[in-house]
């Protein structure tokens, strides 16, 4: 007859006690072994939203990720122009993570499950006109790669893995210049089209005043001819006193 000793070990063998799970796979491909793909994908564009409209995108991260979204309204159109604009950010479950109201912004933060966030952008302050939007998101990890890994750092005497571990480490370093460069691209646009905004109404108005003066001296012309209007004299005519 088994004890009960052995009965319990059984139990816990059949049935062990479950622990906090991470959001993300160990690894891809099965039982393959193979470490788990992080990528460092990164967007840049300009989307134009309509009047009260909202446009959303989703980006895939990986759990322990680092997230960053940064957006610029470049120009406006229509009667009451509002360039400000509402951007906001959440999680794969639908949550709202962080939001930004202004012309521009940055929202940053750590991507704690895997999954597809989702990025939007409103227009819901300008009624009447549409916003041009240049976006810029994408997400990075630190600390993952051959320069973290234990077994690389081993073979650092073998000149391919010294190699592949500063091409990485590089790449990093290439990320966030990028990424700085993007915000000073942002702000180069929004200058270049409020540049030509002047541009046009400066001509606009000028073209207004002249045709104004031009205006203004014909009829001061015409209005002092006729206070120097002396009628012609006849014989049946002539003026009295």
């Amino acid at each position: 007859m088994v004890s009960s000793e052995v009965l319990f070990f059984l139990l816990l063998s059949l049935f062990p006690p479950a622990g906090p799970q991470k959001s993300e796979p160990l690894s891809r491909g099965g039982s393959h072994g193979q470490p788990l793909f992080r990528g460092a994908d990164r967007y840049d564009f300009a989307v134009l939203v309509g009047p009260a409209g909202t446009e959303c995108f989703y980006h895939f991260a990986h759990q322990s990720g680092f997230f960053y979204f940064g957006y610029e309204v470049q120009w406006t159109t229509g009667i009451m122009q509002d360039n400000k604009v509402s951007a906001s950010a959440h999680n794969p479950e639908g949550f709202m993570i962080e939001s930004s109201k202004d012309v521009r912004g940055q929202i940053n933060f750590e991507t704690k499950e895997t999954g597809f966030y989702q990025l939007c952008v409103n227009n819901w302050q300008n009624n009447f006109g549409s916003v041009q939007v240049f976006l810029n998101f994408g997400v990075f990890y630190d600390g993952v790669g051959p320069e973290h890994d234990e077994d690389h750092k081993q073979k650092l005497n073998d000149t391919l893995a010294t190699i592949d571990a500063s091409a990485q480490i590089v790449q990093h370093r290439i990320l966030h210049m990028w990424r700085y460069y993007n915000f000073a691209r942002m702000r180069k646009g929004s200058d270049y089209y409020r540049l030509m905004s002047n541009y046009h109404y400066i001509n606009w108005w000028s073209a207004g005043t002249s045709v104004l003066i031009v205006v203004s001296g014909v009829l001061q012309l015409y209005f002092l001819k006729r206070l120097f209007n002396v009628k012609t004299t006849t014989e049946t005519q002539k003026p009295r006193c």
